[in-house]
């Protein structure tokens, strides 16, 4: 997927001068730095990248630009992905189920932290070096969140008192991790995390070295701009009510929280009828996550010719363009009575996963990437 420059002020603009009938993602720099400071000027410890959620070789170059010098890997891809730019960044390896193939890559790759949930996976790295960071996986029902990420990894509080004795028994260095499930909007559940990864490392009676707070934090998906400096503070608070004057390094892996809001995708109208819009991508591909996150209020609709679409909101279906008829949106858009073919509809916010998760279902799918080198 190439990436093409513009100077021009605005996706409208440039969606005038250019009329393209594929689906475009705008990549915007300058709202990456800028969520980019946000964190790693308000969190309290180390802000790493967690790479599944937007493995763009243009993101990770813009998150070094802005200073970011650690990232969660997933797989040996992405190490490879972060190695290229940035050869000397700190790799957390935090997918907690590895194959001995991936842990030898890891391992060539330089990981500096892993994590593990189950005693099996925690057996398997056996082959690590003394004094090697061991991060277990906490996981409790904690609500709050749009999907919970427990159901797939995670120890009980029980399971990661076991499993963080073994780790000092193994002579590695134990933390904890946690992940408090995506799109948090309040920060209960860190706290709610906090105090339990503090009463687990009691019980087990072992001074953690780190405690990763994971990902979960929210994305400007509707009006409100997310609090994330309440979310940093109660984070700070938590800790040191938690642990007192045994405070562990604080480190947090956001995805969608860093890279949502450095893209922008326009999308084009195919057809129009009274009951619903058809689009040039979908479900398939730009669209994907809108089937379990639901939809984004940031929306604008223009002309061909750059102008914003008048009209009264009327509830649309809005369908792919594949021939699969589950090509559809979860829930209908309120777009202007007066849409018109050719019109595009301009969804602000959409740097998480979105790019990731395209195929080439029917041919169709996001390709292209415009660089806007003078604003969004």
């Amino acid at each position: 997927m190439g990436i093409e420059q513009s100077l021009m002020p605005a996706p409208e603009a440039w969606l005038a001068r250019a009329r393209p009938d594929d689906p475009v993602f705008f990549f915007c720099p300058m709202r990456l730095a800028q969520v980019a400071e946000r964190f790693l000027s308000g969190f309290p410890g180390q802000v790493t990248y967690a790479v599944k959620a937007n493995p763009a070789p243009e993101l990770v170059g813009g998150l070094l630009a802005a200073g970011l010098r650690a990232f969660d890997v997933a797989s040996p891809a992405e190490m490879r992905l972060v190695r290229e730019q940035a050869p000397g960044a700190a790799l957390h390896y935090h997918n907690p189920v590895r194959s001995e193939a991936e842990i030898a890559e890891g391992m060539r790759q330089g990981c500096v932290s892993w994590s593990v949930d189950r005693a099996r996976e925690l057996d398997k790295l056996r082959v690590l070096p003394a004094g090697a960071e061991i991060a277990v996986r906490l996981k409790l029902p904690v609500t709050g969140a749009a999907y919970d990420f427990g159901a797939k990894f995670g120890a009980t509080p029980e399971e990661a008192e076991t499993l963080l004795r073994q780790v000092v028994e193994m002579g590695l260095t134990p933390s904890i991790t946690f992940h408090p499930g995506t799109q948090c909007p309040t920060p209960e559940p860190w706290a709610r995390y906090i105090a339990a990864a503090a009463e687990v490392a009691r019980r087990a009676g072992v001074r953690l070295h780190r405690l990763n707070v994971g990902g979960g934090f929210p994305s400007h998906r509707d009006a409100a701009m997310p609090d994330l400096e309440a979310i940093f503070a109660t984070i700070a608070e938590a800790t040191r009510a938690a642990f007192g004057a045994d405070v562990p390094q604080l480190v947090c892996e956001p995805g969608r929280g860093l890279c949502a809001e450095a893209m922008i995708l326009a999308l084009r109208v195919k057809a129009v009828t009274p009951e619903a819009v058809f689009l040039n991508d979908g479900i398939y591909g730009g669209m994907a996550e809108w089937r379990d996150l639901g939809p984004i209020d940031r929306l604008r609709v223009f002309t061909e010719e750059g102008t914003p679409r008048a009209g009264r909101p009327v509830p649309r279906i809005a369908f792919g363009p594949t021939c699969d008829s589950l090509d559809r949106l979860p829930d209908e858009l309120a777009l202007p009575d007066t849409l018109s073919e050719g019109d595009y509809l301009v969804f602000e916010g959409m740097g998480a996963y979105s790019r990731a998760l395209v195929t080439a279902f029917n041919g169709y799918g996001v390709r292209r990437v415009v660089r806007m080198t003078a604003g969004c």
